[in-house]
Order: structure tokens, then C-alpha cells, then sequence
């Protein structure tokens, strides 16, 4: 019963990440809007948010020290699960899509998009880690951090509205219209970009739920097969709370839509180095070590990687991605060592 449930809320993720991608990709083409824009903020911010609830529900409300090591541990997740086993995923979408003959075995992507968000996100996630562990026990230091991140997010967005970019072409028609086609009802421009909104937010809610019913039936058969529940939290349950963002960037990289696949990973890297660590750096001690310190690390030296990547090749081959899956699975063996 509980690998019917996992199998049936999989599925559900899937078909929901296919309406959020077709909602997202129409309400950008009909507002004109760039891919980076629609990959790197919409896509990214949307997506990011679930994830984001949960440290915010665990600091702010629960408090106390085991509130504050629950959210800290969500907060620096969220980076990690990211830029390994999200790019990972692209890859494998790209590597799938070129095996089906779908497109070529390359990273189409838009070189000054995805040289900011990485520069952003290693600027702003740097100062989070580094700072408070050269200068620990300094409060106020870590009020004024988690000020400078918060207008290095408002920044990024400025330059990423300005930024060129190729616009959005949807892939099919919006799912929410065909319905009233086949009644031959002809929506505004403006009829349409709000049924693409309502159409995204739905989407982005049944997968949520989806992704909670996915980690039920993951806890439920970790019990069964007597895995340690510490083993489930810090490995599985990450997984889950990430997969809206990675099975839309799966999805657009089996159409070779990279700008789009890569910037719903790194435009959610950026956001998730700000605001939600801004809400850590105020309202916990912050106090980074560990295997957390190693995720953060890990997550670091994987961004300056695929800029250092970009700066000296101009490109990212598929292939050096699946050094992020890689590293997933090293860091997963260190878990289970250490317990």
C-alpha cells in the first residue's frame, strides 16, 4: 500500500510539474517576458517557496533550540539539494532527451544569465557561512549580513529584469483553455494570462501536496524497513521538498529549454542564499558545522565550479553536471557513516 501511495503521489508530481511549466511558459509569453526572468524569478521564487515555509514555520513559530536547528538545517538543504541533485536531474533530462532524439547533447544556455546567478548566489551564500564562523557570538554582525542580503536579492532582480534574454515560447497550448475551445470560447489576451497564473499556482499546490504524500509513504516504509529515522530526515524528506523545482527543470531540458531547466535551479539558489538565510542569520545563533557545514561547502564549491566552467569554456558540458550527482552520493555515504 505505501509503494502504491509513493508511485500515485510521484505521478501526481509529475503531472502537475508539466501544468506549472505550461502555466509559467504561457503567462511569460503573453506578458513578454524573458526566459531569465520567467527561469530565474517566477519559475525559481514559485517553486522555492514551499521549501522556504518550512524553516520560517520552524524558527518563527516553534522556536527554541530544535526549532532553530530544524530550520537551519532546511535553510542550508535547500542550496544543496540544488546545485547537486537538481543540476544532476537537468543533465539527465538533456541526456534522455538526446537519447529519444529529442536535441542535441549540449547545455544551451545564455552565458550572462547564468554567470549572475552564480556570482550572486556565491557572493551572498559566502558571506552567510563565512562571516559568522570567522566572527561567531557577533549578533549584530549578523543583522548587518542579513541586511546586505536582502539588497543583494534586490539587485539581482533589478539587473534580471534589465537583463537581455530571449523571450518564452510556450511548448503547447495552456491546458486551463482547452476546455473552453472545445466550447469555442475565445479569452482576451488578458482572460488568458490569468487563467496561466491560476493554472501555475494550482499546479504548484497539488505538487506540494503530492511531494508531502511522497515523503508519508517514504517515512511509512523507512519504519517498515527499520531505517533510521535521522537517515530518512537528512536524505530523503530534502529530496522531496525539492522536487517541484527539479521535475520542471527535468521537463524543460527533455525540450531543450536549458535557459529555463537551469535557471529554475539557479535563480531558486539565489533566493534561497537570501531570504530564507537572512530570516536564520536574525532569528537563530547560526551556528554552522558539521554535516550542515559540509552541505554548505559543498554547494559552493559546485557554483564557483560551473562559473569557473563558464568563465574559461563559455559553456557547461552535460557531462560535468553529473559531478553534481556524484557529490550527492558522497555526501549521502558520509551521512550514513556518521551515524
Amino acid at each position: 500500500m505505501l509503494f502504491l501511495e509513493a508511485i500515485v503521489s510521484l505521478l501526481i508530481i509529475l503531472l502537475c510539474a508539466e501544468m506549472f511549466t505550461n502555466g509559467i511558459e504561457t503567462f511569460g509569453e503573453k506578458l513578454s517576458l524573458s526566459q531569465a526572468v520567467v527561469g530565474s524569478i517566477l519559475a525559481a521564487v514559485g517553486t522555492a517557496l514551499p521549501e522556504t515555509i518550512i524553516p520560517l514555520v520552524a524558527i518563527l513559530l516553534y522556536k527554541g533550540e530544535a526549532g532553530a536547528q530544524i530550520g537551519i538545517g532546511a535553510i542550508l538543504g535547500a542550496p544543496f539539494m540544488l546545485s547537486t541533485a537538481g543540476f544532476f536531474l537537468v543533465s539527465l533530462g538533456i541526456t534522455a532527451g538526446y537519447l529519444l532524439k529529442r536535441r542535441k547533447f549540449e547545455v544551451l544556455l545564455e552565458e550572462n544569465t547564468f554567470k549572475r546567478d552564480f556570482l550572486f548566489f556565491l557572493t551572498s551564500y559566502s558571506l552567510a557561512i563565512f562571516i559568522p564562523l570567522l566572527f561567531p557570538n557577533h549578533q549584530i554582525l549578523h543583522y548587518l549580513v542579513a541586511l546586505q542580503l536582502l539588497i543583494n536579492y534586490a539587485i539581482y532582480l533589478y539587473l534580471t529584469f534589465r537583463a537581455e534574454s530571449l523571450e518564452v515560447e510556450a511548448y503547447k497550448d495552456l491546458y486551463f483553455e482547452k476546455p473552453l475551445q472545445w466550447f469555442k470560447i475565445k479569452l482576451s489576451k488578458r482572460g488568458i494570462i490569468f487563467l496561466a497564473f491560476v493554472q501555475s499556482v494550482t499546479a504548484l499546490v497539488i505538487m506540494v501536496k503530492g511531494a508531502h504524500l511522497f515523503v508519508h509513504s517514504l517515512e511509512g516504509i523507512s519504519k517498515e524497513w527499520g531505517v533510521s529515522p535521522l537517515l530518512f530526515a537528512l536524505i530523503v524528506a530534502p529530496v522531496a521538498t525539492e522536487l517541484p523545482e527539479k521535475f520542471n527543470s527535468l521537463l524543460w531540458a527533455l525540450r531543450e529549454k536549458d535557459v529555463l531547466a537551469l535557471g529554475n535551479m539557479t535563480g531558486a539558489m539565489v533566493f534561497q542564499s537570501t531570504f530564507p538565510v537572512s530570516i536564520g542569520l536574525v532569528f537563530t545563533p547560526w551556528k554552522i558545522e558539521g554535516l550542515a557545514l559540509i552541505s554548505a561547502l559543498t554547494a559552493l564549491a559546485l557554483g564557483l565550479f560551473y562559473l569557473l566552467c563558464l568563465k574559461i569554456f563559455r559553456k557547461i558540458p552535460p557531462y560535468l553536471l553529473w559531478l553534481s550527482g556524484a557529490c550527492y552520493i558522497v555526501y549521502i555515504i558520509i551521512v550514513i557513516t556518521s551515524l
